[in-house]
């Protein structure tokens, strides 16, 4: 089964339906996961701060993970839990958006970054944790961080606005646009 079949399927449950229809659920759901959202990207900018030593340097590293990540961490959790649901509300329209599917790929690097990081420069945190300034790959680390944050949030932002720029069923459109956007042109 083609991902796009998938879509077009789970759009057609009972649930989806009632999630998409519904007056109150809809939105509830959507501002869980922009709070959490904050939640997660708000803790995780201070940990990226102190990694790029900008702030908090005088706390050790870890003594910084240890009060933030598991705000972090939960925080990510209900934001992917629910960012989950808004894709199950209308898994036909974010398949066929750009920036529902730029989103995604930022998510994937940013948890590359986040693997490299805590797969190299973090192994070493004894020797560093302490100091005001980390060494290089743990500011890179932090750096990237940041920047994929703020790319994340303004692609989240943009997706709902995709109809005024790249719409699927606006034809023509370049064929890139179409490749980029998932749209299916003739037949299937």
């Amino acid at each position: 089964m083609s991902l796009l079949r998938f879509c077009e399927w789970l759009a057609a449950t009972p649930g989806s339906i009632a999630l998409h229809e519904s007056r109150y659920l809809y939105l509830v759901v959507l501002s869980v996961h922009v709070l959490t959202l904050c939640l997660f990207v708000g803790t995780a900018a201070m940990i990226d701060l102190r990694l790029i030593g900008m702030t908090m340097q005088r706390v050790r590293f870890s003594e910084v993970m240890e009060r933030l990540l598991p705000w972090t961490a939960a925080g990510f959790l209900l934001m992917i839990v629910s960012g989950s649901l808004l894709f199950y509300a209308a898994p036909l329209l974010r398949y066929q958006n750009i920036f529902f599917r730029a989103k995604m790929v930022v998510l994937v690097l940013s948890a590359v970054n986040v693997w490299i990081f805590r797969n190299t420069v973090d192994r070493r945190r004894t020797e560093w944790g302490s100091d005001p300034v980390p060494p290089r790959g743990a500011r890179w680390s932090g750096g990237v961080a940041l920047v994929l944050w703020a790319v994340l949030i303004v692609l989240g932002r943009m997706i709902p606005y995709q109809v005024y720029w790249f719409d699927c069923n606006k034809q023509p459109q370049p064929a890139i646009l179409n490749l980029l956007a998932g749209c299916i042109t003739g037949s299937r």
